[in-house]
């Protein structure tokens, strides 16, 4: 079990996040997945953008999921009333387009790893059918099919009562749920309730799911957060948030400092992306890790960063400076020698040309005697 944690903690750490919820794990990273009795399910990869323009606030979710429950339901606490819809899944190949790294190159001068006469190049990284009764103290605001999703949109005064209901409509759900649920509750949330139904009776669910868009109003903009603290294995959160500005968390609600992956304008007015980013134009996006779930504290409440400062993943690839394709160094270390020997020449040939003295003349002897 160590081994499995510390590559999922690591690969969070790079920004890419990855959910892995075995029973009896309920909760995922903007909500709770309840799968049925004696059932496991996973969510491989869970990728949620949230926009908010001010008065309204919207959330387009995308789940990869596995395991072998041929039905799960996922709940999700919303401020105000909830419309929901099926999202458009190109929209997160333009937001993975949108935040992709800048490859640059840098120059050195002395060979490194993957220089002649070393090995291995060295790269480096900077860093709706109509509404069903419900139990007595849940409303049923209304219920539609959307792709493989049955959604109900619940109002609950009593988390027993919204518990009774899940479970006449053939989900189980946990009882911490039920005390989890109580401060929403007490706020007076309301629930959106997703059954996810594969196509084909007996098949578990599999693969990528289509996109949910849910869009509802908020003064402030938050993302759902406290329903994780119910995880057995570390939760991590990975989230796009469009707006005006560049925006941050504020606080930590018991994870790891959020780290800003990406801050800038979206330079694209087409497709999805585009169509989503119209009227909040900046896009930031946050990773953080989670390893003690329990310490959850609440919902990650969104404002407005002091500055829209720009921030882009940057990937350096190291280049060895060249000359006419001859790596610079060899040229110096070859050329030293050959420097030293014409300063030596040079200097014998001009003590060679320099003037010589004579000597004085040398007188006889006087003659003896």
């Amino acid at each position: 079990m160590k081994r499995p944690r510390i590559l999922a903690v690591f690969l969070a750490l790079l920004g890419i996040q990855l959910t892995w919820l075995v029973a009896p794990a309920y909760a995922c990273g903007c909500g709770a997945m309840v799968p049925g009795p004696a059932t496991r399910i996973s969510v491989s990869d869970e990728q949620s953008v949230l926009r908010w323009d001010g008065r309204r606030e919207q959330i387009v979710m995308r789940l990869t999921v596995n395991g072998d429950a041929e039905h799960a339901a996922w709940i999700m606490p919303v401020p105000h009333r909830a419309t929901v819809r099926l999202g458009d899944p190109a929209l997160f190949d333009q937001l993975a387009e949108a935040v992709a790294p800048v490859h640059r190159t840098r120059y050195h001068f002395w060979p490194r790893n993957g220089d002649w006469p070393f090995d291995d190049r060295h790269l480096a990284g900077d860093g709706a059918p109509p509404p069903a009764a419900g139990g007595t103290g849940v409303g049923v605001v209304g219920r539609q099919r959307l792709g493989p999703f049955d959604v109900a949109r619940l109002t609950a005064t009593d988390p027993a009562a919204l518990q009774d209901w899940l479970h006449d409509h053939g989900f189980a759900l946990p009882g911490r749920l039920k005390t989890a649920l109580r401060p929403y509750v007490d706020r007076h949330w309301e629930y959106v309730a997703v059954r996810l139904v594969p196509d084909t009776r007996g098949t578990p669910l599999h693969g990528a799911l289509d996109p949910l868009h849910l869009t509802f109003a908020a003064d402030e903009p938050v993302y759902p957060m406290r329903l994780s603290r119910l995880a057995g294995t570390p939760q991590w959160l990975a989230l796009y948030v469009l707006a005006a500005h560049r925006m941050e968390t504020r606080s930590a609600i018991g994870g790891t400092r959020p780290h800003v992956l990406f801050a800038g304008r979206v330079g694209t007015r087409k497709g999805a992306l585009g169509e989503l980013a119209a009227g909040t134009p900046y896009l930031t996006a946050l990773t953080q890790a989670f390893p003690e779930p329990a310490r959850i504290s609440g919902d990650h409440e969104l404002r407005r960063a002091a500055a829209d400062t720009p921030v882009r993943p940057v990937v350096y690839e190291d280049e060895l400076r060249r000359v006419a394709g001859i790596p610079a160094w060899s040229l110096t270390v070859g050329a030293a020698p050959a420097v030293l020997v014409a300063a030596a020449a040079l200097i014998a040939v001009r003590r060679s040309r320099r003037p010589v003295t004579p000597p004085p003349p040398v007188s006889p002897p006087a003659p003896l005697g």
